[in-house]
C-alpha cells in the first residue's frame, strides 16, 4: 500500500481544511451523538468536527498508519481506527448520526457501492456529508496525465493515478436513489501560492504520490523538474508575484430527514 507523508500533506493544512469547515457549517444537525470521519487523514477534519460538535463521539477511519498516528497525536479526544473504506462498514459495529468525508473518496473505487456502504451505517434521521476534489480537468492534472504518457515515462509509470469520482449528475442520480433528501454544490477555491514550487509541493503530498512512488530517485528528480516547467507555463503569476491555484471541489449533503 502506498505510504503518506503527513508532514508533506500538512504543509497546506489551512487550505486543505477550509473545505471541511465550509461543509461542516452546512450540516443540518445540532447535536449528533456519533460521527464517523471516513478517510480522516491526519485529523484536521476530525478537529473541525470536534469544534462544531464538542459533545459528539467522533470516530476517524483511514487505511494509512502514518495518517492515523498523526491524527491520534493531534486529536486525542477522538477515536481513530485502521480501516479500509472498501470493506463492509458494518464491521465497525456502530451506526452514526453523521458520516463525514473530506477529500478522500476520490481515492476509493466504485462510488455506487461506497455510498450504499455508508448508507448502511447511517442512523434514522442521519446525515451524509461529503466533499471531493473535482480536479480531472485542472491544468495540473492534465500536466500529470500527459507527462506520464510520454514515451520516456510510459513504461516506468505503469499505473498512473485513477480518478474514481462520478460526474455531478452521476452523484445526483445516486443520491436520489439512496436518500429521500439530498443537495450538491461546487465551489472553486483560489489558493494564493507563493511560488510555482509551492504547487509542486502541494501535489507531492497528494496527487503526485502515485507517480513518484513508481520511479527511482534519479527519475523522480527528472520527472519533477519536467512537471515544474509545465506548471510554470500553465500558472502565470499575478501582478504581485503570487500564483492563483484554482481548485474545484464538489459538496454533497444527503439524508433521511429534510435538509434545512
Amino acid at each position: 500500500m502506498a505510504s503518506w507523508n503527513t508532514e508533506q500533506y500538512l504543509q497546506f493544512k489551512k487550505q486543505r481544511t477550509q473545505p471541511a469547515v465550509d461543509l461542516i457549517r452546512r450540516i443540518p444537525l445540532s447535536r449528533p451523538a456519533a460521527v464517523l470521519d471516513l478517510g480522516c487523514g491526519p485529523g484536521n477534519s476530525a478537529q473541525a468536527l470536534k469544534d462544531r460538535f464538542p459533545d459528539a463521539d467522533i470516530w476517524g477511519i483511514d487505511s494509512s498508519e502514518e495518517m492515523l498516528k498523526t491524527a491520534k497525536e493531534n486529536v486525542p479526544q477522538a477515536t481513530f481506527l485502521s480501516f479500509d473504506a472498501t470493506d463492509d462498514l458494518k464491521k465497525l459495529g456502530k451506526k452514526f448520526d453523521l458520516i463525514f468525508s473530506n477529500a478522500c473518496i476520490q481515492w476509493i473505487p466504485d462510488h455506487p457501492a461506497l455510498f450504499r456502504n455508508m448508507a448502511n451505517i447511517l442512523k434514522e434521521n442521519g446525515i451524509l456529508a461529503v466533499q471531493t476534489p473535482m480536479t480531472a480537468d485542472m491544468p495540473m492534472h492534465k500536466i500529470l496525465r500527459e507527462t506520464a504518457l510520454q514515451p520516456e515515462w510510459r513504461e516506468k509509470i505503469a499505473n498512473p493515478r485513477i480518478f474514481y469520482n462520478l460526474s455531478p449528475e452521476g452523484y445526483f442520480d445516486l443520491m436520489q436513489e439512496l436518500f429521500p433528501f439530498s443537495e450538491l454544490w461546487q465551489t472553486e477555491y483560489f489558493h494564493e501560492m507563493p511560488s510555482h514550487n509551492a504547487i509542486l509541493e502541494w501535489y507531492k503530498g497528494t496527487g503526485l504520490r502515485p507517480y513518484l512512488e513508481a520511479l527511482n530517485e534519479t527519475d523522480k528528480e527528472k520527472f519533477q523538474k519536467e512537471i515544474y516547467q509545465k506548471i510554470a507555463e500553465a500558472y502565470p503569476p499575478q501582478k504581485n508575484g503570487t500564483i492563483l491555484f484554482r481548485f474545484p471541489r464538489l459538496f454533497l449533503l444527503a439524508g433521511y430527514r429534510p435538509l434545512i
